[in-house]
């Protein structure tokens, strides 16, 4: 256990508690630090001044979009105490919605240390004035669950949810509502509609969610990672924030590889380490015999990097003037002996499988795409598929959909067509996959789902 005021508090505020054996109850929490920020915010700030500090503090959305969080609260409205207008609730909900492939950085916060999402939540729903809070968890995150719960009731008994928290006039109710599934309830006015009972599909914006959000009311919708920098940023302050990174992206970052490396993880970097630096310094390399071909930078609906990209800065700016997205900051590392037409084909069946089916695009697109690439790895490919799966690329794009799942989902794909052309070529000259030679079919299987982060679907 490891003193809130050492160096590695300091340097890595979000995971320095962590235990994923056995977290810190709310005592051993607070004797390390906990709900200092909490504290701070309730009894010494407005919530304008906590606000100003967030927005202050440079903090962008950590669940995929980077959208500035500070901007993102101020769209609340704000009513005076007497305020006829004024809504009976504001609702504030986490995205623990976590189904991202090649992602898993929200996990380990919930189950190594709840109790500091249960502390960012206190001051988040204090700052836009809301009395009620959701964690819309991921239905296979039994453990999460299990052990937020544990938190917030801890959190009651101790007072630090309820009415009069800590002897003030706010107060706050908070559960955690587990999903009944699917990847598209990552997408906030989907989510928004799950929590509602209904099913789940995108809103039509505006109106925003900060207006009219769950049951109609102003709701703001934030990710894991998102909320559990709020309460060091409130106990330490602004700038010390944006003194974690050297980068113009504020703070620590929790980054991730998987894939065929050495020691594929998590860990929490300043925010804009290189590339390189993540692979080869954090993850070991590529695994013995192997090199590296192209990987995936934030997830399985970001744009293939190459080799050339490796010293790349991990922020939001740099990864999009190299032709991709930051994401949620988890690299899919693809290695020479691993077909990129496979690994294309396993993301593409995944987000068919997951379309909500609102929209031709997606309903459609993403199914045709997977036909026509099964009929390339299986060598029955034509020249014409090339032609075709690039137009269904520009048929499922932005603006053309309606969410962003489609545009992600062809995003690996349209990156593939650009960098490994030739091997899509060579699927349908050969008129088989040519990195099945040495290889028996569930082997390929195996090494494409564990290039995508062990995701086998389909």
């Amino acid at each position: 256990m490891t003193n809130s005021t050492s160096q590695s508090s300091m340097l890595q505020p979000l995971t320095h508690l962590v235990n994923l054996s056995q977290p810190l109850s709310l005592k051993e929490y607070i004797r390390e630090g906990g709900y200092q920020g909490a504290k701070k915010a309730l009894r010494e700030l407005q919530p304008a001044e906590v606000l100003a500090i967030i927005s202050d503090s440079n903090l962008k959305g950590r669940g995929g979009a980077g959208f500035p969080t500070g901007m993102k609260w101020s769209c609340v409205p704000m009513f005076e105490a007497d305020d006829v207008n004024a809504p009976e609730h504001k609702y504030l909900v986490c995205n623990a919605d976590e189904m991202e492939p090649g992602t898993f950085k929200d996990r380990m916060l919930m189950e190594g240390v709840p109790h500091q999402l249960v502390e960012a939540m206190i001051i988040s729903a204090y700052t836009i004035g809301a009395d009620k809070a959701y964690i819309f968890l991921r239905g296979e995150y039994h453990l999460s669950a299990k052990r937020l719960q544990q938190a917030i009731d801890e959190a009651y008994s101790e007072n630090w949810l309820g009415k009069n928290i800590q002897g003030t006039n706010y107060q706050l109710d908070l559960y955690v509502h587990t999903s009944a599934g699917r990847y598209i309830c990552g997408e906030e006015t989907a989510l928004i509609n799950a929590l509602e009972g209904k099913r789940a599909i995108p809103r039509a914006k505006p109106p925003f969610p900060q207006v009219s959000g769950l049951f109609g009311k102003p709701t703001v919708v934030n990710n894991v990672e998102t909320f559990c920098n709020i309460p060091h940023i409130i106990k330490n302050g602004a700038d010390w924030f944006k003194q974690l990174s050297p980068k113009s992206d504020a703070g620590t970052k929790i980054y991730a590889a998987c894939g065929r490396v050495k020691t594929p993880g998590l860990w929490e970097l300043p925010m804009g380490v290189t590339i390189r630096e993540l692979l080869y310094g954090h993850a070991g390399g590529m695994a013995d015999g192997l090199k590296l071909k192209g990987l995936l930078p934030g997830g399985a609906s970001t744009d293939f990097l190459l080799p050339e990209h490796l010293d790349t800065p991990m922020d939001f700016d740099s990864i999009a003037k190299a032709g991709s997205r930051l994401g949620t900051g988890g690299l899919i590392v693809l290695d020479d002996q691993n077909c990129p037409v496979g690994m294309v084909l396993n993301l593409i069946r995944f987000f068919a499988q997951e379309s909500c089916g609102w929209c031709t695009p997606c309903r459609d697109g993403t199914p045709w795409a997977v036909e026509i690439l099964t009929r390339i790895e299986n060598g029955q490919g034509q020249a014409r598929d090339l032609d075709d799966l690039a137009n269904l690329c520009d048929f499922m794009w932005l603006g053309k959909t309606h969410c962003a799942l489609a545009p992600g989902a062809v995003e690996p794909l349209k990156s593939a067509l650009k960098y490994f052309h030739d091997d899509f070529e060579q699927h349908i000259d050969k008129g088989c996959c040519p990195y099945s030679g040495s290889h028996s079919p569930s082997e390929i299987a195996s090494n494409v789902a564990q290039a995508c982060g062990g995701h086998a679907h389909g």
